[in-house]
Parts: C-alpha cells; structure tokens; sequence
C-alpha cells in the first residue's frame, strides 16, 4: 500500500507540476463522482461492521455485509465508468488557464496534458479499485461455504484494510481534482 501511496503522490504532483507550465484544461467533475464518493464511503463502514461481525461470529450478519460491500464497490465501478463516459462523451466550456472560451468539447485522453493526467490517475485507482473487488469476491466466496473450520481474521482483516486504503485514495483523488478544477 506504501508503494501504491508513492506511485499516487508522484502522479499528482507531477500534475501540480505540469499545470504550472501553462496551457492546461480544466473540467468540471460530473455529478456521478459525488454519488461514488458516498458509495465507496458506505461500503468502507460496511467493511467495517462486517469485520467487527465476523469476529463476533455473527455469520448470517457478516454474509450480508460483505456481499453488500462487494455489490458497493461494484456500484463504485459502474458510476467511475458513467462518470468517465460522461466526461469524454458530453461537450463542456474549453476553459486554458482560467480563460472560458466559446468553444464546448468533451474531456479527452488525447487532448490537453490536464484532461491526460485525470484520465491515467483515475484509471490507475480504478484498476486498484479492480484488485479489491477480486480480494471481495474471494472473501464473498469463503463467507458463504457451508463448513467453517476455524475463524481465523488475518484475511478478512487484509482485505478490509487494503479496501480502506483505497477508499482514502478516492477520497484524496476526489479532493485534489476538485480543488485543481
């Protein structure tokens, strides 16, 4: 998680460094990404009962919550690709360097560095996003075997961190796009 954490820290402040430089576009986030902030906030405090449950042994509770959790944080997927597809499909103000022109085009990757840079840091936290759905599904998977041998936490409780971890990096992403808007 530290080397993801620098891998982020990097890209951002290359993109501090970047807009600096001048001749940089700037967008405006759809409505979408608000909607996936909370779901991604939700499934993390889902994550956090159903852990807390699992290790009451409150089987029934921890089935739901996990499986509310995966179904979150497929939700969170779905509407970053809305958001995405909304972005690169949809005309907004051409806005360099703070002067609006008249001129309306969508968000592209192809285009100007700021609209490449959103594009590429997203994705890369989309693909993590990724990865943790994986570990959800696994932990979705063992949650609903019929034979329990021991309850051991160690995995369950990876996997709720490395879901935190990413949901604190959307959080952060969310934050620094809108402040860099």
């Amino acid at each position: 998680m530290a080397s993801i954490a620098m891998m982020f820290a990097g890209l951002t402040s290359a993109y501090v460094v970047k807009q600096a430089g001048g001749h940089w576009r700037t967008y405006e986030l759809p409505v979408v990404f608000y909607v996936s902030t909370v779901v991604i906030l939700l499934s993390s405090v889902l994550m956090i009962l159903g852990v807390k449950a699992f290790k009451s042994r409150e089987i029934p509770k921890y089935r739901r919550l996990i499986t509310f959790t995966l179904i979150l944080g497929i939700a969170f997927c779905v509407l970053q690709a809305v958001g995405f597809y909304q972005l690169y499909q949809i005309p907004q103000q051409v806005v360099y360097d703070g002067v609006a022109s008249e001129n309306y085009a969508p968000v592209t990757v192809s285009g100007n560095p700021g609209e490449s840079f959103l594009f590429v840091i997203a994705g890369l936290h989309l693909l993590h996003i990724l990865g943790g759905i994986v570990a959800l599904a696994i932990v979705f998977f063992k949650a609903y075997r019929t034979k329990v041998k021991v309850y051991n936490t160690t995995g369950i409780e990876i996997v709720a961190a490395y879901w935190h971890f990413v949901d604190v990096l959307w959080i952060y992403l969310f934050l620094f796009f809108l402040a860099n808007q």
